[in-house]
């Protein structure tokens, strides 16, 4: 099963790449466990100096924006 990780202490940008994340999910039809990392040891373990930020099966694929669920999908391909 794929693992997609929003990283990010809450903020509304945060929710909503997390939102859009779950969208993507169903968009792309691939079983995946979206998980909502708030933690800032957690995030500081992927080298993270900005958030919010999606990591896709351990590899970082954005940080700092909000990706819309359409170019989420292009991840789980």
């Amino acid at each position: 099963m794929r693992e997609i990780k929003v990283l990010g202490p809450g903020c509304p940008k945060c929710e909503q790449l997390k939102k859009n994340a779950e969208q993507a999910v169903v968009l792309a039809g691939v079983p995946c466990n979206v998980e909502k990392i708030t933690d800032m040891l957690r995030i500081s373990e992927y080298g993270i100096m900005l958030t919010p930020a999606l990591v896709v099966d351990g590899e970082v694929k954005a940080v700092g924006k909000v990706l819309p669920p359409e170019q989420i999908v292009e991840f789980l391909k």
